[in-house]
């Protein structure tokens, strides 16, 4: 296969010293494919390697449940260091010692009062904004979230400022929840009060986002491109290997072989979606299986902040409200209609298995996060992961004491290993995101109805 040159990737990210440069980029025809950390990328005196190492990137990924959890075996038990984890959290023992869980943590612009009902498209729209939603089905206004606000202050620093994924496509017309519109209950991420950020939903279309480039040619280009994005950038890699040390041949081969399974995943998805349904036109990359659908997004989130493509990342799990029925796991009723359980034992136990297996599904994302490492920390430990909902109850439809994990140390600054009880009885969840905000370079006055920072998180 013809593919087009665009320089060399030496010459054009060296630095003055000989050493690779952070940025250097691997390309071929409408490919460009950045590179993790390697030891050839690293200052030559001590003082530069200190410095750099204080200036190691944060990076922040936020990840969204719907329909609240079943709180008793949702929230761990025990004092701020002397604690265990519960039931449903579970699968995050091995992360334990790098993660908090955050309580009394509130979204008031969640309830009802006034607007009545609506707690759904609620809980997603104020998850990340802290802000109320005008309650239309026509013209939207929210407030701008916090992935957004660090992703302008690093605009120009990464080849995409933010990427936004999900499972399920996004409605921005028309009403979905109690007169409110479809669009509160479809995103999470919103660049303005009246913009809300369109989320990836198919693996292919977040693959060739992250690794496309505007050299990107006809369809036919595009198809050809397919068979592998190592192909394309096989002669910039080539020229790379001198220039790198035994360690860092074998961390690109580790991570070639990523880029690799990620790219087979996709194909083979696709394949079993076509053999599915034969006769129906999908979208590229549609996953019916919830597991190896929501691992995809994660690994490609975590190849977006290891070649350091974006440091800012959002991911819904379902739409507000959703009703997926999680039949390999042996549940084959609706999650949403089971929320309203009304104490019953059965759906009780039903729902619960549920949130055990979504967290089981982000302790995957933690693992590959804090299996890729860099200098002395590792992807994991550089970086903030967030994952809740905008309801705690869903039964209920509370807004309080939401479920809330926050991963990662952002680079050491955050005391990790905790449970987090923050004084009163409600603190604004935007106080969580204005300390979040601060790591990650972008210092605001509030967000929503933030009243300060969560003073106990650093």
């Amino acid at each position: 296969m013809n593919t087009k040159k665009i320089g060399s990737p030496v010459s054009r990210v060296s630095s003055t010293d000989g050493r690779l440069l952070r940025r250097t980029l691997l390309r071929g025809l409408g490919i460009s494919l950045g590179l993790p950390l390697l030891e050839v990328m690293a200052p030559r005196s001590l003082a530069a390697a200190s410095q750099e190492a204080s200036e190691t990137p944060t990076r922040m990924a936020c990840v969204f449940f719907p329909n609240g959890a079943i709180m008793p075996e949702w929230k761990p038990t025990g004092e701020e260091r002397s604690w265990e984890l519960s039931k449903t959290l579970q699968a995050l023992g091995p992360f334990k010692s790098k993660l908090n869980v955050i309580q009394n943590l509130a979204h008031d612009n969640g309830r009802g009062y006034a607007d009545g009902a609506g707690d759904h498209a609620r809980c997603a729209a104020t998850y990340l904004t802290a802000s109320r939603p005008v309650k239309t089905s026509g013209a939207i206004r929210l407030g701008i979230s916090v992935d957004q606000i660090a992703a302008l202050e690093l605009s120009g620093k990464t080849k995409l400022s933010s990427i936004e994924l999900g499972l399920e496509p996004s409605r921005n017309a028309g009403s979905c929840d109690s007169g409110y519109s479809c669009a509160y209950s479809s995103n999470i991420s919103w660049r303005s009060e009246t913009q809300p950020m369109p989320k990836e939903v198919t693996p292919r279309m977040a693959f060739d986002r992250m690794f496309g480039s505007p050299e990107m040619g006809t369809r036919r280009q595009h198809n050809l491109l397919r068979q592998s994005i190592l192909d394309v950038v096989r002669e910039d890699a080539r020229q790379l290997m001198p220039r790198v040390s035994d360690t860092d041949k074998r961390k690109l081969d580790e991570y070639f072989s990523s880029i690799r399974d990620i790219e087979l995943r996709i194909e083979r998805s696709e394949r079993e979606d076509q053999q599915a349904l034969p006769d129906l036109q999908v979208p590229e990359g549609r996953v019916e299986a919830f597991r190896e659908h929501a691992r995809l997004m994660y690994d490609l989130m975590v190849i977006g902040f290891q070649t350091d493509t974006t440091r800012v990342a959002t991911f819904m799990l379902d739409n507000a409200g959703g009703n997926r029925r999680y039949s390999e796991i042996g549940i084959k009723d609706a999650h949403h209609q089971m929320s309203h359980h009304r104490n019953q034992t059965d759906l009780v136990e039903k729902l619960q298995r549920i949130d055990q297996y979504l967290v089981e599904q982000f302790a995957y994302f933690l693992g590959k996060l804090d299996s890729v490492n860099e200098g002395e920390r590792t992807l994991l430990d550089n970086s903030m992961i967030l994952y809740g909902s905008g309801i705690s109850d869903g039964n209920r439809h509370r807004h309080e004491d939401l479920p809330i994990v926050l991963a990662g140390s952002a680079g050491g600054r955050i005391e990790t290993g905790r449970l987090i009880q923050p004084e009163g009885k409600e603190v604004p969840m935007g106080n969580l995101f204005l300390s979040m905000l601060d790591l990650m370079g972008s210092s605001v006055d509030s967000i929503g109805d933030s009243s300060g920072r969560l003073k106990e998180l650093v």
